[in-house]
């Protein structure tokens, strides 16, 4: 005796991609492009990636701000006087206008 349930029950149901002229017309991508936006952008995000060069040049301090070297130290230091040259031993801030930029680079919200 046949069961009353569809053999291909037990598996998973995934949609079934439109004809590529209904595609078109609707979303205006190929079945291709269809295809790809659905397994990647729809099952799983991607990761988000650090800035190799930023992690390397600039610091988050626990308040939020961004600390960085500061620029002209590291060489023709011999017209620079020694005052100068100890106040390049301190971090800078970074300005307020590139603050965004770098803490996007570096993975910060």
């Amino acid at each position: 005796k046949r069961s009353s349930k569809s053999p291909q029950s037990h598996r998973a149901i995934r949609p079934t991609p439109p004809s590529s002229a209904a595609l078109l017309l609707e979303t205006g991508l190929p079945l291709s492009r269809w295809r790809a936006e659905f397994l990647y952008s729809r099952l799983a995000m991607p990761k988000m990636k650090t800035h190799s060069g930023a992690k390397k040049r600039f610091k988050l301090t626990s308040k939020g701000k961004v600390r960085a070297r500061k620029a002209m130290s590291s060489h023709i230091l011999e017209k620079k006087s020694p005052k100068r040259k100890r106040g390049f031993r301190k971090p800078a801030e970074v300005a307020a206008v590139d603050v965004p930029r770098v803490k996007r680079m570096l993975g910060d919200k």
